[in-house]
């Protein structure tokens, strides 16, 4: 929110609302990605699941469904690659349609 040149000073009250509405929904978008795990008789919660219970609930779909790496896209194992990669300092190339956090809270200059 601070981000967003427009807002000067947000609320304490703003922002405890925010950070508790947040943990709220990805608490929902856990369970619900559980039950498709289960559902699907797995014992690990994978993008695709993810990606069905986004589908199923259509408020959630409108906004955070195209965000979504595709299934058929393979997905980094992060941890193994950076022991891989432990010598080197390159950037670490992120899935298509993925975005670094680094991105979102870099200040522009």
């Amino acid at each position: 929110m601070k981000l967003d040149k427009e807002i000067n000073k947000v609320n304490a009250e703003a922002l405890f609302l925010v950070s508790c509405c947040t943990e709220l929904f990805l608490e929902f978008l856990a369970e619900e990605s559980a039950r498709v795990a289960v559902e699907k008789k797995r014992r690990t919660v994978k993008l695709a699941h993810l990606r069905v219970a986004v589908k199923r609930h259509p408020p959630t779909s409108d906004f955070l469904l195209e965000s979504l790496p595709v299934a058929s896209e393979p997905v980094v194992d992060w941890p193994k690659a950076a022991e891989r990669n432990r010598g080197r300092t390159a950037e670490k190339p992120v899935p298509a349609g993925t975005h670094r956090i680094d991105d979102f809270f870099r200040k522009d200059s």
